[in-house]
């Protein structure tokens, strides 16, 4: 299972909210580019930004810092946060970005993303941020009448290559990730679920390898990186491709001899 660090962008600083709330950011760094690497030095194969401020004003807003980046690391990044339009997802990717996260057209402009999807097979990852089930849209600030299964299903049949199911009241909170609703959605699709919100340590991080079976392939993991709750080689050796239980074991070379 992948562990994907995130890097949420105000203002150009790295920073984390607290359930979503832009008044309720901690700022952890004011060089993202420098975060980024650092994560990549300890191991991660795939980073998440997230343009908060894209989100807000429905436009990508720190492009200076996502290019930054960018030019910094060699990992695939995934972007969101203000993808609303093909000229955005196109200035994304012009920089060297893998993978777009598109999450309020999703519920406003299903042909866009359609679209999109065929456009660029494999690069558009539907982001389904979701309040008691049900999906919130313009950088969480409005809730829909949408199921986030419904629109999962939706998404996939569009051509979505996979889905990142955001929790909004485990957000920031280090309170554990929403289990049984990331297993109702990811029973409802067979594209790949990668796990957002809540995720405090590395039992929590052990506990979703239950949902790999069921398509649940990667977690995000935020805050508890810049606490220290979770360190990122202990995680990745935890549930990551190299992960202890997976090393064979070595029969010629006993610990009692």
């Amino acid at each position: 299972m992948d562990v994907i660090p995130a890097i949420d962008l105000l203002d150009g600083r790295c920073v984390r909210l607290y359930q979503g709330d832009y008044d309720r950011s901690q700022v952890f760094s004011e060089n993202p580019a420098d975060v980024a690497k650092q994560w990549v030095e300890q191991g991660a194969t795939r980073l998440h930004i997230v343009d908060l401020d894209g989100a807000k004003a429905g436009k990508v807003v720190n492009l200076g810092a996502i290019e930054a980046i960018a030019q910094a690391v060699s990992v695939p990044l995934e972007i969101g946060g203000g993808l609303r339009d093909q000229a955005s997802v196109e200035q994304v990717f012009n920089l060297g970005v893998q993978w777009a996260i598109l999450g309020t057209v999703a519920v406003e402009q299903p042909q866009l993303v359609q679209e999109l999807c065929q456009k660029y097979p494999e690069q558009i990852i539907i982001g389904i941020d979701a309040r008691n089930g049900l999906v919130a849209t313009r950088g969480w600030l409005e809730t829909s009448q949408v199921l986030a299964t419904q629109l999962a299903v939706q998404m996939q049949e569009l051509g979505a290559a996979a889905i990142i199911y955001t929790d909004i009241h485990r957000d920031g909170t280090l309170s554990g990730p929403n289990l049984e609703a990331l297993r109702e959605l990811a029973d409802a699709i067979s594209i790949p679920v990668i796990a957002s919100g809540g995720v405090s340590s590395v039992t929590d991080l052990l506990s979703l390898l239950a949902l790999e079976p069921q398509g649940v392939t990667g977690v995000i993991v935020g805050r508890a990186l810049y606490t220290g709750d979770i360190n990122l080689r202990e995680a990745l050796q935890a549930i990551g491709s190299g992960r202890i239980q997976d090393i064979p074991p070595n029969f010629g070379f006993s610990s009692f001899a």
